[in-house]
């Protein structure tokens, strides 16, 4: 049997947690079966082989002669390696999705080559309508092939519970057609590291505890509100933003304004402002007191799996698949969004948020044995429920299921 990926990011580049689901779960699927990866990528059609059973080809883009608004250039770049992808010859036995920019492509291998078609929901489109400040008229697109995607599919993997909920509720799916498979972590290259190389490049004070953030800047993970609470923080310890990649120029330049506002009043804000390595992200995670994921929208959470699996306390938004990730009181504290309405990015009373995440981040650094014991019960947690070994076996059980109905109904 042979699965063929399709995805927008792939290493070496990778910006979300996406691509790091791509990233782990093709290399682990690899050791059980044959995974070829189309990806995105400038070296136009030069195949990458990095092990026996796993193949991935960059698919490049001229995008020079291109008329249209900026911001619809990834709409057609997506339409046009949609293309691409499906005029290379496809012999695998089944398809698989990730992110809308694949769905098109996807929906012609289907109709064309006649794969079953298994998609991955790493995010709802009618739950990020902030995207239209970045695709303009494309966020039409993009919620229209998301959805015919989704109800065309054999099936719809949800990364959460939650998000099986979100997916039932806003598509017409059978809900035997949408099992719940979680993203998972590396534990061997994902653990505490007592290093602090990464520390000394960016200007962190080992000596001093510190309060940890990752992520691209996007109203989808939050950023603004934490660093709103900057204020309400206590002294005495440090904050780390590793934030970079910006979804639009606007919020680049928001993110620089708050920042700016915040350092003028305390001392010790240190923002990194481009993607780290991994081994960087690790060091990073492993001297943190509290990782902070202050999300308003999160599928899944990725990055709070990572901090957990280096023994990090976590505080997180209580929404989305984070709550089935963080166990409150256990591995970290979760932050309601009571005070939000029934569309998380349109903020009630942020100013609330705010100050209720800067009480769980204050009453941790203030007990570091507290946080200590927060982060072993986090890494023995990720040991137990999010290997991607197991993870792998699932989905490829499940691609199993859809080949063999596939043969009877053939």
């Amino acid at each position: 049997m042979k699965t063929l990926f399709l995805t927008n990011e792939y290493p070496p580049t990778i910006y979300g947690g996406a691509g790091v689901h791509v990233d782990y779960l093709s290399r682990e699927l690899a050791k059980l079966m044959d995974v070829e990866v189309r990806c995105y990528g400038k070296e136009h059609r030069e195949a990458r082989v990095t092990a026996p059973t796993l193949h991935a080809t960059g698919f490049g883009l001229d995008t020079s002669a291109y008329t249209a608004p900026k911001n619809l250039h990834s709409v057609f770049g997506a339409i046009q390696r949609g293309l691409d992808w499906n005029t290379t010859a496809i012999d695998a036995d089944v398809v698989h999705l990730h992110t809308w920019y694949t769905h098109l492509g996807g929906i012609m291998a289907k109709l064309n080559y006649g794969l079953p078609m298994v998609l991955t929901v790493h995010s709802l489109e009618p739950l990020r309508p902030w995207k239209r400040e970045q695709l303009g008229g494309g966020y039409d697109f993009s919620c229209w092939v998301e959805k015919t995607a989704i109800e065309m599919a054999d099936a719809v993997i949800a990364v959460s519970a939650e998000t099986r909920a979100d997916i039932l509720r806003l598509f017409h799916v059978p809900a035997d057609r949408v099992p719940v498979i979680y993203n998972g972590i590396d534990l061997d290259e994902y653990r505490r590291v007592t290093t602090t190389a990464a520390l000394e490049k960016y200007g962190i004070d080992p000596r001093t505890p510190y309060v940890l953030f990752v992520g691209r800047i996007t109203r989808q993970k939050g950023i603004i509100h934490l660093v709103n609470a900057i204020r309400h923080l206590d002294p005495g310890f440090q904050i780390v933003l590793c934030a970079g990649a910006p979804d639009t120029p606007e919020i680049a330049a928001e993110m620089q304004a708050a920042v700016a506002a915040a350092q003028a009043v305390r001392p010790g804000i240190l923002w990194i402002e481009q993607m780290v390595t991994n081994p960087e992200k690790i060091e990073l995670y492993s001297h943190a007191s509290v990782f902070v994921c202050p999300s308003i929208y999160e599928p899944f959470g990725i990055i709070n799996l990572e901090a957990m699996a280096c023994e990090t306390a976590v505080v997180a938004s209580a929404v989305g698949g984070i709550k089935e990730v963080v166990v409150p009181g256990e591995t970290g504290w979760l932050v309601p969004l009571a005070q939000m309405t029934e569309s998380p990015f349109e903020a009630l009373h942020p100013e609330q948020f705010a100050r209720d995440l800067a009480a769980r981040i204050n009453s941790l650094m203030a007990d570091p044995a507290r946080c200590a014991e927060f982060g072993q019960a986090g890494r023995r947690r990720a040991e137990k429920m999010f290997s991607w070994s197991a993870i792998a076996r699932q989905v490829r059980d499940l691609y199993a299921t859809l080949v063999e109905k596939r043969a009877r109904v053939s």
